[in-house]
């Protein structure tokens, strides 16, 4: 375990962290491989989370050997994304912990491998959670994002629109996968882990502290003010 550090900024993942939509990429990556009697797993899933858009596309393409393009592969996922993604439900403890960051006046950010259009839908029940962070961050739709993670790109540029500016040590990075916790880390910031149960513990590392549930978290672990008794 690595020493903690005191952070005054706080970026969040979204999908698998906040919002309980890998199960709805899941189905609907399931329902675009099916008909070419394919199955999309557990194993081919996990090294591509947290991938953008075109890369997640030609990952998972290349694993199933399926006979379509990338653009081919999106435009059927993004029509099941329609279907699934307004249904995504908040993860234990996400609305507790941003309510309670953004109480105290914590500034508060996500950065998501995701797209805008997706980001719509995904959050079309939780605007009002939403807008209690300072500014959100797409990997696959923001111009000035180069790399998707594991690249630190998304976090560098998701540190550089608050207003002070905050140095990468003095941002805390919460994540779900391996390709995340990666970036954050190459981004010279601290990453708490929420990793989905069926992760090997090998795939944890790196994480300055890895936890079963966002409920678990402890905010003065990182000299964030604690939640009221």
């Amino acid at each position: 375990m690595s020493t903690l550090k005191p952070v005054t900024h706080v970026i969040f993942d979204m999908d698998g962290l906040l919002l309980d939509t890998e199960k709805l990429y899941s189905a609907s990556t399931q329902a675009v491989v099916s008909p070419y009697g394919k199955e999309y797993t557990w194993e081919i899933k996990w090294p591509l989370m947290g991938r953008v858009g075109t890369e997640l596309a030609r990952g998972i393409i290349k694993a199933l050997e399926l006979p379509l393009s990338p653009s081919e592969y999106l435009v059927k996922v993004e029509e099941e994304y329609k279907k699934n993604f307004p249904h995504a439900q908040l993860l234990p403890g996400a609305d507790k912990l941003v309510q309670h960051l953004h109480k105290h006046k914590i500034p508060i950010a996500i950065a998501s491998g995701g797209a805008q259009d997706s980001f719509e839908l995904k959050t079309t029940n939780h605007k009002e959670l939403v807008s209690k962070f300072s500014h959100v961050v797409l990997a696959s739709t923001d111009s000035e994002v180069k790399n998707g993670k594991p690249a630190p790109d998304v976090f560098l540029v998701c540190a550089d629109r608050f207003p002070d500016k905050p140095k990468p040590e003095q941002c805390l990075v919460f994540e779900d996968a391996p390709n995340g916790v990666a970036a954050g880390v190459a981004a010279g910031m601290q990453v708490v882990m929420v990793p989905d149960p069926r992760m090997k513990e090998e795939m944890t590392k790196g994480a300055s502290l890895v936890l079963k549930s966002l409920e678990d978290f402890k905010p003065e672990l990182f000299g964030l003010p604690p939640y009221d008794a």
